[in-house]
């Protein structure tokens, strides 16, 4: 992060030190954000100013208030904000959650320095999204696809393989389109050591590398740090989404863990708690975040934001999913039983939503069947559920054989469809492909989704006929 050679204003009247508070006595023309330097016995640390009131002003400090000394400690305020030094040479690389190298790589020398709140667009030049993102796994491009622009969350459980699907999404996502420029930013908040070697592992031995950034901060970094990755992450995509019209897809694993940090800061600072105790501003604060996802007129560049988050107890309602989906625009819900039959990824295709994915599909995008193709394979397995759960009151003996296709394509669409390699990318053609193959299992009658004309161009008996 950068910090200005100015001294702005200088003070020794600490207050108090909490946590990674420090309360000092407010000077004049302190703003919000301002950098602060902490000079205490020749050591240095920096800060943030997250509060200012008449009497005193709040500092967040990177790393921590031990051996601060209300009446010793200087502080100085820097006049400026938190920035992130950019440069187009970040690509390739891995770096702390402040933005400062952890791969052994050089110092990056910097095109620029961005606020790392960023520049909010204006609401009047935004451009509803329209162009698909290829993730490489069927269970989102076929039935939850992601648009550029678009705000997609992941909510997942304790033990759940999200962070395997994060990095497969980094590894296997791409754009259609010779002409468009795509990248991968790729963050992770409050991680453990053990998450954190998985993830710098893969991200050196897979050959995306070089189109994405990682910030990783571990469990064990100070608070601010986490807060701030979230950030520093979207300061990144946005300087390559509007500065080098790149299409950045941003994956931020986990949320949850942010979202701590902020109820973590919150009791230091003594405030009202709100539901479950976290502050009664998380949406507020998870809006700023999120919603720096989009595209604007006039400008080739998108953001989209994958953020991943463990719902606690797998509680959908809990105030953290329950915030994020008033804000983002569906979500992809990963299930605890799919996964116990060994299905990866355990997509549950019921909770799961893409609200703009009928915006992203279609002839010149994917493909021209694809929202039929959608239609039929929900409605399919949806019935094949239905006849699951009655085959176990009545026996699958007295099922007719209609419904016995129906169970059979329910099994064949979780073990074929859903199902699908850790290292293994499907195209948009491909996905389609497999599902008209699960779709001939039923009765041409039953396929009451699709038009005629769809049905005798895709179904794989006429293409055999034809072929």
């Amino acid at each position: 992060m950068s910090a200005s050679k100015v001294l702005v204003k200088q003070t020794r009247n600490v207050v108090a030190a909490r946590g990674a508070l420090l309360f000092v006595k407010s000077v004049p023309g302190i703003r919000y954000g301002e950098i602060v330097e902490i000079e205490l016995y020749g050591e240095v640390r920096h800060g943030q100013v997250i509060d200012v009131s008449r009497d005193v002003t709040i500092v967040q400090v990177f790393g921590g208030t031990s051996s601060i000394i209300p009446g010793k400690t200087v502080v100085r305020f820097k006049g400026e904000t938190l920035t992130l030094p950019v440069s187009l040479d970040m690509l390739g690389r891995i770096f702390d959650g402040l933005g400062r190298p952890i791969d052994g790589g050089p110092e990056i020398v910097p095109e620029d320095y961005l606020d790392i709140h960023g520049a909010p667009l204006n609401p009047a030049v935004r451009v509803p999204p329209a162009e698909p993102i290829e993730t490489g796994i069927s269970a989102i491009d076929g039935l939850l696809t992601l648009v550029r622009g678009q705000k997609l969350p992941i909510f997942s459980g304790s033990g759940l393989p999200h962070n395997r699907v994060a990095i497969q999404i980094v590894r296997q996502a791409r754009v259609r389109g010779k002409e468009e420029k795509f990248a991968v930013v790729f963050g992770a908040v409050g991680v453990t050591h053990e998450e954190t070697r998985y993830f710098i592992n893969e991200l050196r031995r897979m050959g995306a590398l070089e189109r994405t950034i990682a910030f990783i901060t571990p469990a064990s970094a100070p608070t601010v740090e986490k807060l701030a990755l979230p950030r520093v992450a979207l300061t990144a995509a946005e300087f390559l989404a509007w500065r080098y019209d790149m299409h950045v897809l941003a994956i931020i694993t986990d949320m949850t863990n942010y979202c701590e940090a902020l109820r973590e800061i919150s009791a230091a600072r003594e405030e009202v708690p709100g539901r479950r105790g976290y502050p009664g501003y998380m949406y507020t604060d998870l809006a700023t975040i999120y919603e720096r996802a989009g595209r604007a007129e006039g400008r080739k560049g998108s953001i989209t934001i994958m953020p991943v988050l463990t719902m606690p107890d797998d509680d959908i309602t809990h105030p953290i999913p329950d915030l994020t989906g008033y804000i983002t625009e569906g979500q992809i819900v990963l299930s605890r039983e799919l996964y116990r039959k060994g299905v990866y990824p355990p997509v549950d295709v019921f909770l799961s939503l893409s609200r703009l994915m009928k915006e992203g599909i279609g002839p010149g995008k994917t493909r021209e069947d694809h929202r039929e193709v959608f239609s039929q394979l929900f409605a399919a397995y949806s019935e094949g559920q239905y006849l699951r759960e009655l085959s176990m009151i009545i026996g699958t003996e007295s099922l007719s054989e209609r419904d016995k296709k129906y169970l059979e394509f329910a099994e064949a669409f979780e073990k074929r469809f859903i199902n699908q390699g850790e290292y293994e990318r499907r195209s948009f053609e491909e996905t389609l492909d497999l599902a008209w193959e699960l779709l001939a299992i039923l009765p041409e009658e039953e396929l009451k989704q699709i038009r005629e004309e769809t049905l005798k161009k895709y179904h794989p008996k006429y293409r055999k006929k034809r072929g």
